[in-house]
């Protein structure tokens, strides 16, 4: 991810309440010179004393970007850039994202220089599995206004609209889509037939190291055991391709306790009923099979939604 580090630097900010500092002392004279710097209206959070000033900070905060900068856009530091932009994310109301994004969007569109940069600031931000401020919900408004937008042809818009369907497969509180597993024994059932309070739903591979860790956080989540052992909750480990073999030749390593199987029919894949670009992809669903966590891996996400009792 490019610049994961100065989305890092944006969440520390955020925690600290300051505005970022960005080092560039490897840049030349020359480069200063023609360099414009981005600040937002309020440069420390911490000076935010109402609800009426926050509310005009999140409203103004791109106030002082040129819009209309056209090419020239790239005189903007892409690392201050990334980080405005990962801050803001981190800074705006839920209520409030979908028209906050969406009138960013419209602003962009001053010129297809400035919207492509939003639009790669938005895919990398909000939904590169890496990122550690991804939001889908937050991705959703801006897809739908890049997938109309006039600065793109029609062959251009298919992207943010194959994207968007994606996306907005399994949002949070929708129910789960269903999908028919097979187990090492040949019998097949269905996601939605699993009788539990909780449903923790893991697409993995075979010998993935990031998987071995989340199945060893789960298995060693003292909360998440004794949900198990009261058959209160049950985890579902599913794997999605196409090497039954390896998935066989692995299944003596997974947790007795599991349930696990595979997609015979590879119709994850082909029907794209989830967003698998990221192995391991997380999910917890309550009884009802409504998603309660989307493609994550915290399970301390997991144990504290579980610990406040949700159901929907």
């Amino acid at each position: 991810m490019k610049h994961l580090s100065y989305i890092a630097l944006a969440m520390l900010t955020i925690a600290c309440g300051a505005q970022p500092t960005l080092d560039n002392s490897n840049d030349n004279e020359e480069e200063s010179e023609c360099s414009i710097t981005f600040t937002p209206p309020i440069d420390d959070l911490r000076k935010i004393e109402s609800r009426e000033q926050y509310d005009h900070y999140v409203a103004h905060y791109w106030d002082n970007f040129r819009f209309d900068i056209g090419d020239d856009v790239e005189l903007y530091s892409s690392e201050e850039i990334y980080s405005a932009f990962a801050k803001y994310v981190m800074t705006i109301p839920a209520a409030k994202a979908d028209s906050l994004l969406r009138t960013l969007i419209h602003r962009a569109e001053a010129s297809r220089p400035v919207l492509d940069l939003f639009a790669d600031m938005a895919s990398e931000i909000l939904y590169d599995p890496n990122s550690p401020v991804r939001n889908d919900e937050y991705y959703i408004p801006i897809l739908e206004e890049l997938a109309k937008s006039s600065l793109l042809d029609e062959y251009e818009r298919q992207i943010p609209q194959h994207t968007l369907h994606i996306v907005k497969q399994n949002r949070l509180g929708a129910v789960a889509n269903n999908f028919t597993f097979t187990l090492a024994n040949g019998s097949q059932h269905t996601l939605h037939t699993l009788d539990a309070d909780y449903t923790i739903l893991l697409f993995n591979n075979p010998g993935c190291e990031m998987c071995k860790e989340v199945i060893s956080e789960i298995e060693h989540s003292k909360q998440l055991k004794e949900l198990s052992a009261n058959y209160r909750i049950v985890t579902l480990a599913i794997y999605p391709d196409e090497d039954i073999e390896a998935w066989r030749d692995y299944l003596p390593h997974m947790p007795k306790t599991w349930t696990c199987g595979y997609d015979k029919e590879q119709a994850l894949t082909h029907e794209r009923l989830y967003d698998l670009k990221a192995i391991p992809s997380l999910y917890l669903l309550d009884r009802h099979k409504h998603v309660l966590v989307k493609d994550g891996i915290s399970i301390s996400d997991i144990e504290r939604i579980i610990s406040q009792g949700i159901q929907l």
